[in-house]
């Protein structure tokens, strides 16, 4: 069997993009809803599983490390990057699956990635030219602004869409740029940006000033969390 970056046709050096985009190509052509050869689906699932692999750092770290042979017989998990704690599921739409996590200690915006696009169905739209599973034609967009508190927890919002009123639920973790689709129209996210808390991927940071004698003395601080309760930290 060749090795992932065999597989997407990309060298060893090669960046996200690089690997998102060879991804997205093969991924376009093997696709078994449009190609019909017999060994079409085997290849959608091998390119598939080199793309999990390689578009996450940490997997494909442990895969550079461990070798091909022996990340696949191992499942990954023997650099030590497999087998965390929390609850977790898991879906699939035809041969797309997209998992997601939590539980103490957990980040809130695990599993916001959905595999490197904006959500799991993004790339259907380039197999179905637009329409997503065989919709003839696109549905309209909307953008909604939210709080970073909002995306954080998530919030439900009355809005208005061509003179009706709907309520919609917006999930946590969202993050600017995710869309969420209903059944006849399709939101946008903006989050707005939060004077404390910084938001780097799926990583949150929250910088704490502290007076130099601290610095090198040492001191109790209390550092403020996501859930309004302040965190003491030596």
């Amino acid at each position: 069997m060749n090795n992932y970056y065999e597989v997407l046709g990309v060298s060893k050096t090669a960046t996200k993009a690089e690997i998102k985009s060879a991804y997205r190509k093969l991924a376009l052509k093997w696709h078994p809803d449009k190609n019909k050869d017999a060994g079409a689906e085997a290849k959608f699932k091998e390119i598939n599983n080199a793309y999990e692999v390689l578009s996450d750092e940490k997997k494909r770290q442990t895969y550079d490390q461990l070798g091909h042979d022996m990340y696949t017989r191992t499942g990954g998990k023997a650099g030590g990057y497999g087998g965390a704690g929390g609850a977790g599921g898991a879906y699939q739409q035809g041969p797309f699956t997209w998992t997601y996590t939590s539980g103490q200690g957990g980040n809130p915006f695990e599993g916001a990635d959905f595999g490197g696009f904006s959500d799991p169905f993004e790339i259907f739209e380039s197999f179905f030219g637009g329409g997503g599973f065989g919709r003839q034609q696109r549905k309209p967009a909307y953008q909604l602004s939210i709080t970073f508190d909002e995306a954080v927890h998530g919030v439900e919002k009355n809005i208005e869409i061509d003179g009706k009123k709907r309520k919609v639920k917006i999930p946590a973790g969202v993050d600017s740029g995710m869309r969420i689709r209903f059944d006849d129209f399709d939101l946008h996210i903006a989050v707005a940006a939060d004077k404390l808390f910084k938001r780097d991927g799926q990583d949150i940071y929250v910088t704490v000033d502290l007076p130099f004698t601290k610095a090198i003395l040492g001191a109790q601080v209390e550092i403020p969390t996501l859930d309004k309760k302040s965190l003491k930290l030596r």
